[in-house]
């Protein structure tokens, strides 16, 4: 039994033990190695996933052929391509595993079925939702307020377990970067 995604919801909402392990049934276990794709660009975006263990990034092609990573997520976060996600449509990004990943998926008629029998995970859904959204707005002010040298400090700051399992050249992808502008500001941070 996946304990993970349970004590994740009860931070959230309050659900009956009876109902955890049906909870559970809506979900199916799956591992990815790394650089693995839980789904790739111009497929149709059928799963939400809860990161067990392990880190996965999302990101797409830019008009020069470069990967532009634009979202992670580790244990006891959620990821997917919400808008392709809820409209059953071809996703226009691709989610890959950094490091190898469990996670728990639930695909979108299992999930509407779960809500259906359990209308409580609405808020619970409905929060992270807005967590997901807010970070989001978040990363967009930071990129035009913040010199991409101190928006490397912020994220370390904020966010340290990132900046210690994400390869470099990934982490420059997110930061709006080079990974060589990013060797630059770790050297200058060291002398």
């Amino acid at each position: 039994m996946s304990t993970e995604i349970i004590n994740h919801i009860k931070k959230y909402i309050s659900i009956h033990a009876d109902d955890e392990a049906i909870i559970l049934g809506f979900f199916k276990e799956n591992n990815f190695n790394k650089k693995e794709n839980l789904i790739t660009l111009n497929n149709t975006c059928n799963s939400h996933y809860f990161i067990k263990k392990g880190c996965v990034r999302m990101f797409f092609i830019n008009e020069k052929g470069v990967e532009q990573t634009i979202q992670f997520a580790i244990e006891n976060w959620w990821i997917t391509d919400y808008l392709a996600f809820e409209n059953r449509t071809k996703t226009s990004f691709t989610i890959q595993a950094i490091e190898n990943t469990e996670v728990l998926e639930i695909d979108y008629k299992n999930q509407e079925e779960l809500l259906k029998k359990f209308p409580e995970l609405e808020r619970y859904f409905r929060l992270i939702f807005q967590r997901a959204y807010s970070a989001s707005i978040l990363r967009t002010k930071y990129l035009f307020d913040f010199s991409r040298e101190e928006f490397y400090h912020h994220f370390k700051t904020n966010f340290p377990e990132f900046v210690t399992r994400i390869p470099q050249h990934i982490l420059a992808s997110f930061l709006n970067m080079t990974p060589e502008y990013l060797s630059e500001i770790k050297k200058k941070e060291k002398s």
